[in-house]
């Protein structure tokens, strides 16, 4: 099954069970960033990617730089542990890692959530790649991802106990929109896909002409 196949199955589940009122506060929520035009001023292709040092599930560092060395980077922006949507796509990323890999490319996951988080993440979608810490959504802001959720549909995250301010521990209700982003080993966006909808999000293989691309470049 396709990935959007399996995101609108979720959300056609997720109408019908949803507590009074979720399913269309989110759904405002969304169109409202949509209309704002938010995806459009992001990071996108030909733009070069913001430098970043990030640490991982166990506290290593991780910087853009010793990994466009080693080849192209795929970068995943995606909301958290605690959003269904975002763990389909993981799984559908780790589907089609080692395809990433044998093009020569690394894939990395970034979230605002804390290591534990992470690590919950990767141990119940199984991932085989990193998952980054952006404290603060710092980075996220750097590449035009970062905003704030409206306060009626804060009173829904919370009526799920999703508490970002204390999941992010920075005091803020913020998130990143979704984003999937490949990055050529000049520091180049080669590929940008940002999703203001966070039910929609790109098939994994969408990237994978422009991975051979950059190899056929670097040939």
């Amino acid at each position: 099954m396709l990935l959007q196949e399996q995101l609108d199955a979720f959300k056609a589940q997720f109408k019908t069970q949803a507590p009074a009122g979720a399913f269309d506060a989110f759904a405002r929520s969304t169109q409202e960033l949509i209309d704002s035009g938010i995806a459009e001023r992001a990071i996108k292709v030909g733009d070069k990617a913001p430098d970043f040092v990030l640490p991982d599930s166990n506290g290593n560092d991780v910087s853009l730089q010793e990994l466009l060395a080693k080849g192209p980077v795929i970068l995943t922006f995606y909301r958290g542990v605690w959003c269904p949507y975002c763990n389909i796509e993981l799984k559908a990323l780790e589907a089609v890692a080692d395809e990433i890999r044998d093009r020569g490319a690394t894939l990395v996951a970034i979230s605002l959530q804390g290591a534990a988080d992470s690590r919950k993440s990767q141990r119940d979608n199984n991932l085989s790649y990193p998952i980054l810490t952006d404290q603060g959504g710092e980075l996220s802001q750097q590449f035009g991802l970062r905003w704030t959720l409206q306060p009626y549909v804060i009173e829904f995250h919370k009526m799920f106990k999703v508490e970002l301010p204390v999941i992010h521990n920075d005091g803020q209700w913020n998130l990143p929109m979704p984003a999937r982003y490949v990055i050529g080993t000049d520091g180049t966006v080669a590929y940008s896909e940002v999703n203001p909808d966070y039910t929609r999000r790109p098939e994994p293989s969408d990237m994978f002409p422009v991975l051979d691309e950059l190899n056929s470049k670097n040939a």
